[in-house]
């Protein structure tokens, strides 16, 4: 089926934490989206080199090392750079309200909280992501 949404979700920087990331990986996965992880440690050019080769739809990032506002600007410009700004951005973690806005000036097209449920991640990423078609 080559219609099915395909999502890179990834770890920049050097937060070793990746529980969250893997049980948003693994309910888009469950939900019927082709799913690619990345690993620890990702820095932002390997990223978005990702993103690129796997011809993903989407990319979701999970921030909780408090670097979300430098990784993500890195993110959006590599994008932009590449042409790439067709791809939907999203992420999650530790990310203060207060910083939300400003990632959505970034082109940041929605940021999860914690307490956001999988339910409401995969709704959301059907709803906001197509697929070239």
């Amino acid at each position: 089926m080559t219609d099915r949404i395909r999502v890179v979700i990834a770890k920049p920087g050097l937060d070793g934490h990746d529980r969250g990331a893997k049980v948003v990986a693994r309910a888009l996965r469950d939900a019927g989206m082709e799913v690619i992880y990345t690993g620890l440690h990702q820095t932002p050019e390997q990223i978005v080199q990702t993103t690129i080769q796997e011809d993903a739809d989407c990319v979701g990032l999970s921030v909780l090392s408090g670097a979300h506002m430098t990784l993500f600007a890195r993110i959006m410009k590599l994008l932009d750079a590449q042409d790439a700004r067709d791809i939907v951005v999203f992420g999650g973690g530790i990310i203060p309200q207060d910083d939300i806005p400003e990632l959505e000036k970034l082109g940041v097209a929605k940021v999860f909280t914690p307490g956001a449920t999988t339910t409401a991640i995969v709704e959301w990423v059907r709803s906001n992501v197509g697929t070239s078609t």
